[in-house]
C-alpha cells in the first residue's frame, strides 16, 4: 500500500515541476519531452489521430503547438487554449499568424455551447481531472461529441512488468485498476468512458481515454 506522505510529497514535487516547465522554463519543454520519451514524444502525440472525429476540434493545453501543426497539416482549422503565456508565444512562433490560439483556463473555456465535435488533450497535468474542466468540456462538445485524452505513457512495458512483480498482482488486475482510476472522473462528469492501454513500437505503453458525451434527457 502506498505511503500517504510519500504520495503527497511526490504530487507536490510534480506539481511544482510542471509549473516551472510550463512557465519560466517553457523554452526547455521540447528538449525535456524528447529526452524522457527517447525521441518518441511526437509519435505518441500522433497516436490519438485515429480517435479524432469531425472537423471542429479543440485542443485543451496546446503547449508548444505541435499537435496544432499536425492538425493543420491535415487540412483542419483547430482551436486551442493554454493557460501559459509562455507556451502561447512558443506555439504562435511555430504556427505563424494563421492560428486560433487563446489564453484561457480549462475550467472556463471561452467558447459557445455545442461548438466542437472533438476535444483533445495530450499529456495534460492534473487539471484535466478537475470536475470543472470536465463540465466545461462537456458543455462545448456537441451531442455525441468526443473527448480524447492521452494522460500518460510508460517508455517501456518493462515498467508494467516491474509493477506486476512488486505488487504481486496479475497483469489483468493492474490493468483493471489503471482503467478504473483513469475512467472514474470522466464517468462522474457524465461521459461514457473507455480506457485503452496500447502497446506501441519498442515497448512503449500508452494510456488513451475515450470519453463520449452522454445526451441526457430531462
Amino acid at each position: 500500500m502506498s505511503n500517504p506522505r510519500f504520495v503527497y510529497i511526490m504530487r507536490s514535487f510534480m506539481r511544482h515541476f510542471f509549473q516551472l516547465l510550463y512557465h519560466p522554463f517553457a523554452f526547455t519543454y521540447d528538449l525535456v519531452a524528447w529526452v524522457v520519451s527517447f525521441g518518441k514524444w511526437n509519435n505518441w502525440v500522433l497516436s490519438i489521430f485515429p480517435f479524432i472525429e469531425g472537423t471542429r476540434i479543440l485542443e485543451v493545453g496546446h503547449g508548444p503547438g505541435h499537435l496544432q501543426r499536425f492538425l493543420r497539416d491535415r487540412g483542419l482549422a483547430p482551436a486551442a487554449i493554454d493557460e501559459s503565456s509562455q507556451m502561447g508565444r512558443l506555439a504562435s512562433l511555430r504556427l505563424g499568424t494563421n492560428h486560433k490560439l487563446a489564453r484561457a483556463l480549462a475550467q472556463s473555456l471561452p467558447y459557445a455551447t455545442d461548438s466542437f465535435d472533438t476535444v483533445v488533450s495530450t499529456f495534460p497535468s492534473e487539471y484535466i481531472f478537475d470536475p470543472r474542466t470536465l463540465a466545461e468540456i462537456r458543455r462545448v462538445l456537441t451531442n455525441d461529441g468526443k473527448l480524447v485524452v492521452l494522460p500518460a505513457t510508460f517508455p517501456s512495458n518493462s515498467f508494467l512488468k516491474w509493477l506486476y512483480k512488486v505488487t504481486g498482482e496479475s497483469p489483468q488486475a493492474i490493468d483493471s485498476l489503471l482503467v478504473q482510476r483513469f475512467a472514474k472522473p470522466f464517468e462522474q462528469a457524465g461521459f461514457n468512458t473507455e480506457v485503452r492501454i496500447q502497446d506501441q513500437q519498442k515497448g512503449a505503453v500508452l494510456i488513451v481515454i475515450l470519453a463520449k458525451k452522454e445526451t441526457r434527457s430531462f
